[in-house]
């Protein structure tokens, strides 16, 4: 499978397509059985991108945001597989990916790390946001996946709890 064409679609079975074309359909009205149907396409295509994406898509915008969050950490290994990195994105060396505007596999991946990133700082885990957004800064120091935002945000938040500490009698 090439993964440019997995990020399409691509090379995608059909029974795959087909739940997570009925997944989509479902999704407002019978959301427990798109869900079933999304759980269904992942296992059915574990090493293609495109069931975890829906299914990412789905608990993000269901406000599921620590199952979305498990979502991005498969997404991550998966494109740790075909980068040929460390399984787990903390073990991953902190260099920069070569060219990652034409790499579809490091985007995936960058973006999965970004997501990853953007959901520990939603679910209030700094100490897990603050090394996963270090590492994506050092693998994309061009910020091609815009995740210099998301270091802003931390950087203003810690500046405001210094404030507030500051502010508190002794």
């Amino acid at each position: 499978m090439d993964f440019e064409d997995a990020l399409l679609a691509g090379e995608l079975p059909t029974a795959v397509s087909d739940c997570l074309e009925e997944a989509g359909r479902l999704r407002s009205a019978q959301p427990e059985r798109a869900h079933r149907l999304l759980l269904k396409a992942q296992r059915m295509a574990p090493r293609h991108p495109a069931p975890l994406i829906a299914l990412y898509r789905f608990y993000f915008y269901g406000h599921q945001l620590e199952r979305a969050r498990f979502v991005a950490e498969d997404a991550l290994r998966l494109g740790a597989q075909w980068l040929g990195l460390p399984e787990y994105w903390q073990d991953v060396p902190a260099r920069a990916f070569a060219d990652t505007r034409f790499d579809p596999v490091a985007r995936f991946y960058l973006f999965a790390l970004k997501g990853y990133a953007y959901l520990s700082l939603r679910l209030d885990e700094i100490e897990t946001a603050e090394p996963a957004l270090q590492l994506l800064a050092a693998l994309d120091p061009q910020d091609g996946v815009g995740a210099g935002l998301l270091r802003q945000v931390l950087a203003r938040r810690g500046s405001e709890q210094d404030e507030e500490a500051a502010e508190l009698p002794a």
